[in-house]
């Protein structure tokens, strides 16, 4: 059996041997991009580059990246969706193209982890007359070299549509099966060439399939194919021929030079290797399972409602523990709400297998074990991580309490409970309406109206939504006067917070609308009182100077020279690039793109309204612009 670790040895050496240089994953909190709360996808970090930005490690990459997707917390429970995963991916900068994708994904799939070629399948772009986007048959060619390679005449099928894959099936000796591109078109968001967003990268992809031979299940459709979701095929991999910008609607240009943008799921490749269907299965989730055994008594896949909790324990545990070890800690809102999510849910779920609590701490410690060798600031963080965890747990065991008292007052009134009661439970106070409707069901023999509660649910997203909608690409709400006033404050808050707490402040993110700043920065202790007096007063001193506000244009090199603080990340590693660098009289020179007031007097002063947590080592201040009376 090849374990999770090796496997990722193993692709990252194998495209080491071609050429790739081999760079770390990046964080699950993405920098500097407001439009998304988490890196859910292997070339998120990539954007810049795949658009043309030069990355100094060069134009061949290979890594295997962190991800979270939020949106799949319930789809978990199958034997293959989790919220977390890693990404085995290459990349190739305008260098090479789908003549060598495909040929060495084909060597690493058979003949470095020696999966059976007869176990493997392939779908390519079926094309866009609408569009005028064409159909990939150099892509299909190329796979069918390679299947000739162990033998097998690989048959090319045109499916179109998901449904029409459910009308006809699979015929014997196809291999290469043509989708349409909802299915086989890649860009950010929804797939398709009509739903890209315009100025992204886009272009026919070629996904890679497993097949585990189990039985259809013909609740999903009358008959089996690759896209199927009954279990049987499962999709190892995605080969993007990213080929095209989309300018406007109906509007894709070539790119000046294509790009390679792999993707394939560490745990799912793994599964394949081992022939093992349930990614549960792996080695990776061994410890975590004997400890949820040896807490609960019950066995991993005794019975399909046990083995259902067992999962959603599994990944959403794993999930929680790499978001902490990444700075995110439970909350209310934004990052935190999620993680927040994931370990209620937890523990909602261990109380189905007969554990009130205590039951997260053993788990979560059972991956940091597991996964401190790859990635060894979970280690670094250990007692971080599972304190927040610990701590959670002992909130929400006070919350059930509560909810449960509340909930007896409700039934006690001898009116029922609406679904509008239990939305007040849960956003009241937390109580989740699965467990609302698993004690009516239990203590009274009652039900909820689950469709009331899913209105009211959607009135509160909706309002929720029209806030966010607030937040904006780049951090800044718009480019008003009074944003770009609270926008050059920052710069001023950043240096006078670095030089009250010391240069280990580093901006972390912010959030700046015309009516006040958020500016998130790195720090292990709540401020003093003092200190935050101190930073207002070194800020309001240097806007009464009325310094200069100029900017530069610098290479890297000039601009560390020089003493600029700012993101020195690989967006900006490239020798020869230049950079936008702002000074602010002599007391503060930082990296940025603007819009900035030409003098602090016209800031007039500001005042800090609020300091706070945000998450383990992250602070935040909240800043409007006036002294104090």
């Amino acid at each position: 059996m090849l374990t999770t670790n090796e496997i990722r040895q193993k692709y990252l050496a194998f495209f080491a041997k071609h050429g790739h240089a081999v760079i770390p994953s990046s964080s699950l909190l993405p920098e500097n991009d407001p439009t998304t709360l988490f890196t859910g996808s292997g070339m998120q970090p990539m954007i810049a580059y795949l658009l043309g930005e030069k990355h100094a490690a060069g134009t061949r990459l290979a890594d295997s990246q962190k991800c979270f997707r939020s949106g799949d917390i319930e789809e978990v429970g199958d034997n293959r969706h989790t919220t977390f995963f890693e990404m085995l991916g290459n990349w190739s900068l305008g260098d090479y193209f789908k003549q060598e994708q495909i040929p060495w994904m084909y060597e690493f799939l058979i003949d470095v982890i020696k999966i059976d070629p007869e176990k493997l399948y392939v779908t390519c772009f079926i094309g866009d007359a609408e569009y005028g986007l064409p159909k990939d048959v150099e892509a299909a060619k190329l796979w069918k070299e390679q299947f000739a390679r162990a033998g097998i005449d690989a048959v090319e099928a045109e499916i179109g549509s998901e449904a029409a894959g459910y009308e006809r099936g699979v015929k014997p000796g196809e291999r290469i099966f043509y989708y349409e591109g909802k299915k086989n078109w890649w860009n950010r968001g929804k797939t398709g060439p009509t739903t890209t967003p315009i100025g992204d990268p886009c272009g026919p992809d070629s996904e890679m399939f497993y097949d585990f031979g189990t039985p259809h299940d013909k609740k999903w459709g009358e008959h089996c194919h690759p896209n199927c979701d009954c279990g049987r095929f499962m999709e190892i991999g995605n080969n993007v021929f990213m080929t095209y910008k989309k300018e406007a609607e109906g509007v894709f240009t070539p790119l000046p030079f294509p790009n390679i943008d792999h993707g394939s799921g560490l745990e799912r490749i793994a599964a394949a290797a081992n022939k093992q269907p349930d990614v549960f299965r792996l080695d990776i989730f061994s410890s975590a399972i004997s400890a949820i055994e040896h807490s609960t008594n019950k066995t991993y896949g005794s019975n399909e409602e046990d083995t259902y909790a067992f999962r959603v324990i599994l990944d959403h545990i794993r999930a929680a523990t790499f978001l902490i070890g990444d700075g995110v800690l439970p909350g209310n809102k934004d990052q935190g709400y999620f993680v927040r999510r994931l370990l209620r849910r937890a523990v909602r779920f261990a109380r189905k297998l007969g554990v009130a609590n205590a039951i997260v701490r053993s788990v979560s410690e059972a991956y940091i074990e597991m996964y401190k060798v790859a990635y060894p600031n979970l280690d670094e963080k250990r007692e971080a991580i599972l304190g927040a965890i610990e701590m959670e747990e002992t909130k929400f065991a006070k919350t059930i309490e509560q909810g449960l008292r509340e909930l007896k007052k409700i039934v006690d009134r001898g009116n029922g409970v609406t679904g509008t009661d239990a939305f007040n439970l849960y956003q009241s106070f937390g109580f989740p309406l699965e467990l609302t409707t698993e004690e009516l069901q239990r203590s009274h023999n009652l039900k909820v109206d689950a469709d009331q509660f899913a209105l009211d649910f959607k009135k509160h997203q909706d309002l929720s939504r029209a806030g966010s909608e607030q937040k904006f690409a780049g951090g800044l709400a718009d480019h008003s006067v009074e944003t770009t006033k609270l926008h050059t404050a920052t710069h001023l808050l950043h240096q006078a917070l670095r030089t009250v707490l010391g240069d280990h402040v580093a901006q972390k993110g912010s959030n700046i609308t015309a009516e006040r700043l958020r500016f998130d920065f790195s720090h292990n202790e709540k401020m003093t009182p003092e200190q935050v007096a101190e930073v207002e007063r070194i800020v309001n001193e240097q806007i009464e100077k009325d310094l200069p506000v100029q900017f530069e244009m610098l290479t890297v090199d000039e601009a560390k020279a020089r003493g600029a603080i700012g993101l020195f990340g690989d967006k900006y590693a490239t020798i020869g690039d230049k950079i936008k660098v702002y000074s602010i009289g002599d007391f503060s020179k930082e990296i940025c793109g603007g819009p900035h007031v030409e003098h602090t007097g016209e800031l007039g002063g500001i005042t800090i309204a609020k300091e706070e947590a945000v998450s383990a080592g992250v602070r935040r201040i909240k800043a409007i612009l006036g002294k104090k009376a």
